[in-house]
């Protein structure tokens, strides 16, 4: 059956070659329309989701704020300062704590003194030929230094900068990694291509300071975030005596509800770009429709004759479906290719315009594909199913006197 039907289909194609390959080129236009939306959408979304995570990857980063709420007596306005101790407690004190550091800052190049976990935290990973700083460095506090791929790029130009000597507050540090180059649209003081870190025992060795610029805290997993965020409070609460209710006591950016927040935004943008490109895609299919309404009345003395001759209804009907239905997906199928072609090409130009790297970033996935595939069969049997039912409904001896 399905063999006769393609042959019909052919015969069809061979007698109105014009009018089926306008069809065809309707789907495959509206195609393109669903797919490049997609896919341009599913880059930005996947761009800013980028940007954010390679400033932090699931983390709080907490800092000491001024009481907002009389507890205890105590007034309002009173500073809180975080110091390495409270690392410590916080560690003992919430078990949904997967690892937690401190911060510091002291120089114009954002110099802090940071733990072996700051490379995951913050996804500084070192480019080959170098490391980052490791726990040995931390427990004989080495004077080791890991710079930006920025920082390293303006201190030694074209210089292999593993290996080299810097001079940070008169003393020598050891060159031991350069990070590998990120795209970042968020940081706290700077982006992580200017900043350099050392141990943080060697930090507390020269600089003696025993308070911390702000901690920075990594749940086990996004489902306890919640609990943490709030044993957060309640464990620095009372080691610092300010209610726990108090959020202006502890101001945090909480990396977890901004990736959650972007990630929403991003979704709600391709879905309505998918909607435009589907509406696009529609009017194709109401193109289809007619064309098939067309067909079904330049073709009713044959349907006639073919009813009268015993053929069934059904079989009436699965032909002009499956008519529609074919032009629907060999245009689709012109348009997904188109498509891939389109984002293969985009994604090839080189650009150093970080803006670039939200508008030419398109992601063609399988998803996407499967999406536009299922729009274009919806579309092909409901262009179909009305004029077949036309046809099938046609009665045998008034067809044979159609002129």
């Amino acid at each position: 059956m399905w063999k006769i039907l393609l042959e019909e289909f052919i015969g069809d194609l061979k007698t109105q070659k014009l009018r089926t390959t306008l069809t065809m080129f309707a789907m495959t236009w509206g195609t393109i329309a669903v797919v490049l939306l997609l896919a341009f959408g599913e880059g930005l979304k996947v761009a800013v989701e980028r940007g954010l995570i390679n400033a932090g990857e699931r983390i709080f980063m907490v800092y000491g704020g001024e009481t907002g709420k009389i507890h205890q007596g105590l007034p309002t306005g009173r500073r809180i300062r975080l110091t390495e101790e409270d690392l410590q407690l916080l560690l003992r004190s919430i078990p949904e704590i997967e690892s937690l550091k401190w911060e510091d800052t002291k120089t114009n190049t954002y110099m802090e003194g940071i733990y072996p976990e700051f490379s995951e935290m913050r996804r500084m990973f070192p480019r080959e030929g170098g490391r980052f700083i490791n726990q040995q460095d931390l427990e004989r506090r080495r004077r080791v230094l890991f710079l930006g791929n920025d920082i390293a790029r303006r201190i030694f130009d074209d210089v292999e900068p593993v290996g080299q000597t810097v001079m940070l507050d008169g003393l020598p540090f050891t060159v031991v990694g350069v990070m590998q180059e990120k795209f970042q649209d968020s940081s706290n003081n700077g982006p992580d291509e200017d900043r350099a870190v050392i141990p943080a025992s060697t930090f507390k060795t020269i600089y003696g300071r025993r308070t911390v610029n702000h901690l920075i805290v990594r749940p086990r997993s996004l489902e306890e975030a919640g609990v943490v965020k709030s044993q957060l409070f309640r464990v620095l609460g009372r080691r610092h005596q300010f209610d726990p209710t108090d959020e202006r006591a502890l101001p945090m950016w909480d990396f977890i509800e901004d990736q959650k927040l972007t990630h929403a935004i991003g979704l709600g943008i391709q879905i309505f770009l998918g909607m435009v490109g589907a509406f696009t895609l529609l009017v194709a299919g109401v193109g289809v429709a007619n064309i098939m309404y067309v067909v079904v009345k330049e073709r009713t003395r044959e349907i006639g004759i073919k009813l009268a001759v015993g053929a069934r209804k059904p079989h009436i009907m699965a032909q002009f479906m499956f008519e529609a239905m074919l032009i629907a997906l060999v245009g689709g199928a012109g348009g997904l290719l188109f498509s891939a072609a389109v984002v293969t090409l985009v994604n090839a130009v080189p650009s150093e315009n970080p803006a670039m790297a939200y508008i030419a970033n398109p992601i063609l996935s399988w998803p996407i594909a499967l999406i536009c595939v299922s729009i274009l069969v919806m579309i092909g049997l409901l262009a179909g199913i009305l004029p077949a039912r036309r046809a099938a409904a046609v009665d045998p001896v008034e067809s044979l006197r159609y002129e």
